[in-house]
């Protein structure tokens, strides 16, 4: 059994869960890249995985993520490769996709079934969609990330399993290429699997809120946003949105524009 996750943090309660089950045993698998932003056309070929590689590499340059363009740390055609392999390799293995109700999840969902549609029939997926859990207190809760369960609750999901159907590996990838054809940089899950897209200053306003006439530093901002923001996305890209803000003058700025907590913000005049 192999196991598919998309956050690094469901690695570890999803290992945990495998320890209290023997049925769960298998390799645990991360889809690194957030398919919820940034240009999504053409993925299955060199000329849109090289022109979202290059704005990845525009988002990350210059402060807090710029080592990650180097290292090459997000390389998750490698990764497809491999689990292809093997599964051509071992016709007795399987694939459990794990995702749960939020865009992050869903997007990977969706990039990888191109990869896999010749294993249908060995493909399961585990949508934890609206389906309540029992926190660490004893409180029922609905759960937006896989590592939010605690792991004893995984032996409980994989009842959930179910083998992604064959209809579903044809209209689940037109889905995503219209998707990719609309050209826009922000998605955001409506609900069920279906994504509502947005242009990349999705995130602009609420950002802007935050902004106030004392000096912040740019970490202390992107906090603020979390605390309030209904929708919100990887540090990453919100620091990138507040650089172009800063670029367009719409605040001031004071210190080094490089790591965010190198600099503070704060609104235009005050």
């Amino acid at each position: 059994m192999i196991h598919i996750v998309f956050n690094e943090a469901d690695i570890k309660v999803l290992e945990a869960a495998v320890q209290l089950d023997e049925s769960l045993a298998g390799e645990v698998i991360q889809i690194k890249d957030d398919y919820a932003v940034g240009p999504i056309d053409n993925l299955y070929v060199g000329e849109g995985i090289a022109a979202r590689r290059e704005w990845w590499n525009g988002v990350l340059a210059g402060g807090d993520y710029q080592s990650k363009i180097s290292t090459n740390e997000v390389d998750d055609y490698n990764t497809i490769a491999g689990l292809v392999g093997r599964m051509r390799r071992e016709e007795n293995e399987k694939i459990w996709i794990w995702a749960a109700q939020n865009k992050h999840d869903v997007s990977g969902y969706y990039w990888m079934l191109h990869y896999i549609k010749e294993f249908q029939g060995r493909v399961f997926i585990l949508y934890l969609n609206n389906l309540p859990f029992i926190n660490e207190k004893g409180n029922i809760f609905y759960p937006n990330w896989l590592h939010e369960i605690p792991a004893k609750e995984f032996l409980k999901a994989k009842k959930l399993a179910r083998e992604v159907t064959l209809s579903e590996f044809e209209v689940d990838p037109d889905e995503w290429t219209r998707l990719a054809t609309e050209s826009k940089g922000v998605r955001i899950l409506e609900g069920g699997k279906k994504l509502a897209q947005y242009e990349y200053d999705f995130y602009d306003a609420e950002l802007t809120k935050v902004i106030t006439p004392d000096w912040q530093k740019g970490s202390k901002v992107i906090n603020h946003f979390y605390s309030k923001a209904k929708h919100t996305t990887g540090d990453a890209y919100l620091l990138w949105r507040l650089k172009v803000m800063i670029a367009q003058d719409m605040f001031d700025v004071q210190g080094k524009l490089d790591n965010m907590k190198d600099f503070e913000v704060k609104s235009k005049g005050n």
